[in-house]
């Protein structure tokens, strides 16, 4: 037997996925369901992306909120339109010339270019598998081709073409005058060609469940049955079918498909369903603030992103403010890696009760993260890397075990991950953008102060009496902006624009080898800067 909703007046946390979980409890509890059916859907034409990533992570944690608001049991769903038919040859894939000869055809009738499965729409499909499986992401897979085929979505299909007028009076009003003239949400496979056929419809039979169409190259007429495969839909009503026959629950999309939910959330209603809850996250922007595009190629991958930091971090990127357009760029993933770490620091401290408003909580579906955290922020390995110009794990571990004497690649390995992490990303934006400047008179006497104040602390000095004294000597020379000061450490020892907590930054690298950087710097000609 279910488990029943959870009662009382305890308050939600504080947290998006929980608000979004109280919608799929409500509409539960207003059906009378005892289970709630999560979906995403996945386009096969081309490869995962991290917009896959980010709605599937995403869903699941509204997921796990709804398992734990309520107690009762979900699925969610990944489901694979890979019925549609082929619009054009990607670019990134051998044998193009074989994919030619099929473009309109079905992506699930047409040869793996690859040769390594049954169809293209079959490789692509073990491609998202492999995908969300490497993120150990709890789904079932659904293939459109098995669901039309099977006759699973008949039913729904039949619904349909009984509302056929109905559903046309949707979706026509938003068309020009050209599409107007040859749209049909339904899509029959031609029996020759194996296309999908984009023609209006000559005559419909809704109890024979079939349709009459022409092929516009030849004029011959031909019959089909909507049912079993030998059609589809066109996506918008797809997606309204989808929802009818399958009965969703909940289902998240992007804020350029407003439009498309409306929409198919319409034709649900006509077919006599209740659209999912839902929800619309914002699209990601590249560096120069412009939308991402696949097309494009602009924007960060999901294999980029994790040359450079790990999965826990590109989860707390797609956590954080998802109503919230955010830059997608190479400089962004030190912030979501220390912010990640940050909450999972504070996560081991919360009280039970509180853990469930922590992004990590939801990142690690609940439980504690095993996987020994790190001692040292992901910005200060950055910024250990750029001074000592890091080409190994080694040469960082012999700063952090000075620092940490009991941390070690089997003791911490994710901190081991973040060195690796940390020396890649060095290499590849640190380094090639590293500029000193020279001290003006102003700040040359700051730092031999500096210098000075370092050579006579104690042995062990902890970092936040280091970083008091930083302060302090910014004051005294007369920083009124402190920022200033810490710009110039920044600026004159470091050769970027921001730097690390330097109270910590001397602690990790050492009092001896910060006093040495200080006069060298401040020995610098001027014509190396």
């Amino acid at each position: 037997m279910s488990a029943a909703p959870k009662t009382g007046a305890t308050p939600l946390p504080k947290a998006w996925p929980f608000e979004e979980a109280a919608k799929v409890a409500a509409r539960l509890a207003a059906s009378g369901k005892t289970h709630a059916l999560f979906e995403t859907g996945y386009g096969p034409s081309g490869l995962p992306h991290i917009g896959t990533f980010g709605e599937v992570a995403r869903t699941t944690w509204v997921r796990h909120a709804f398992t734990h608001l309520t107690g009762l049991p979900s699925r969610l769903l990944a489901f694979s339109d890979d019925m549609d038919g082929l619009r054009k040859v990607p670019d990134n894939v051998p044998n193009r010339e074989l994919l030619t000869q099929y473009l309109g055809q079905p992506l699930t009738r047409i040869p793996d270019p690859f040769g390594a499965h049954a169809s293209f729409g079959a490789h692509n499909n073990a491609r998202l598998r492999g995908f969300l499986d490497s993120f150990g992401f709890e789904y079932e897979f659904a293939s459109a081709t098995d669901y039309y085929a099977s006759g699973r979505f008949d039913t729904a299909l039949l619904r349909v073409l009984e509302c056929y007028d109905e559903v046309m009076a949707v979706i026509l009003p938003t068309l020009g005058p050209d599409r107007r003239a040859t749209y049909s949400p339904i899509l029959p496979i031609h029996p020759r060609t194996g296309v999908v056929m984009q023609v209006p419809m000559e005559s419909r039979d809704p109890a024979a469940g079939t349709v009459v169409w022409r092929d516009p190259e030849t004029g011959q007429a031909f019959e089909t049955k909507v049912t079993g495969g030998a059609a589809k839909l066109q996506w918008k009503a797809d997606w309204a079918m989808r929802w009818f026959a399958l009965g969703v629950d909940y289902e998240m999309s992007g804020k350029d498909l407003i439009d498309s939910v409306r929409l198919s959330g319409r034709i649900c209603r006509i077919l006599g369903g209740q659209p999912p809850e839902g929800f619309t996250y914002e699209l990601f922007l590249d560096e120069q603030a412009q939308k991402i595009s696949k097309s494009k190629g602009n924007g960060l991958s999901v294999e980029e992103w994790l040359r450079y930091a790990p999965a826990e971090s590109l989860a707390q990127f797609m956590y954080h403010q998802p109503q919230r357009a955010k830059r997608l760029y190479f400089d962004a993933i030190p912030r979501a890696v220390d912010d990640y770490l940050a909450h999972a620091v504070r996560l081991s401290a919360q009280p039970d009760e509180e853990r469930p408003a922590n992004p990590a909580w939801h990142i690690h579906a609940g439980r504690m993260p095993n996987h020994g955290g790190s001692p040292v922020s992901f910005g200060m390995l950055l910024n250990l890397a750029s001074v000592v110009n890091a080409d190994t794990p080694d040469i960082l571990w012999g700063f952090i075990r000075r620092y940490a004497p009991d941390a070690s690649p089997a003791t911490m390995p994710f901190l081991d991950s973040l060195v690796g992490h940390a020396i890649a990303y060095y290499r590849d934006f640190v380094r090639p953008a590293k500029h000193y400047r020279l001290p003006d008179p102003k700040e040359r006497a700051a730092l031999a102060d500096l210098a000075e104040t370092l050579k006579g602390l104690e042995p062990g000095t902890d970092a936040e009496t280091i970083q008091n004294l930083v302060f302090e000597i910014g004051k005294r020379h007369g920083f009124t902006e402190l920022r200033a000061w810490f710009g110039c450490l920044y600026q004159v020892l470091l050769g970027q624009q921001e730097g690390p907590r330097f109270g910590g930054f001397v602690a990790l690298y050492g009092v001896n080898e910060t006093v040495a950087l200080i006069e060298a710097a401040l020995a610098r000609p001027a014509d190396a800067a």
